[in-house]
């Protein structure tokens, strides 16, 4: 059970713990080159491969391919770098609100709600069978 000084405690060390966040991507991150991990590599070509192959089967054959490299099909890893432009980490200045506002997740259920009758509706109008 939180309380207002908890959630306050929260709230600070959210904003705190935010701050290092921004600290370690200006001063650790630069510091460092990183790339792809061999899995994401292999992945990202076998991606590519399906990519062209899908594309050689849709374009006509009086039509010469002229693909050239990009930098996504590079051979060997791509750099990376730590993204803080994502939104767990722009979200967490909202958990102390959302927790005095909703309550702590264990309290309610997150899973959407469907209506059956609604969906068989939508279902029969939308979906000839």
């Amino acid at each position: 059970m939180h309380t207002d000084l908890t959630l306050k405690i929260f709230d600070d060390e959210t904003t705190s713990i935010g701050a290092e966040f921004r600290k370690f991507n200006n001063n650790t991150c630069s510091a460092f080159e990183t790339h792809e991990l061999r899995r994401e590599t292999e992945t990202r070509k076998r991606r590519q491969s399906k990519k062209a192959k899908a594309n050689a089967t849709n374009v006509p054959s009086a039509q010469p391919s002229t693909s050239a490299t990009t930098h996504s099909e590079a051979e060997g890893p791509l750099p990376k770098r730590f993204n803080l432009q994502t939104y767990k980490y722009h979200s967490l200045g909202d958990y102390s609100n959302t927790i005095q506002t909703f309550g702590t997740t264990d309290s309610y259920s997150t899973e959407p709600v469907r209506n059956t009758a609604i969906f068989n509706i939508y279902r029969f109008t939308f979906y000839p069978g």
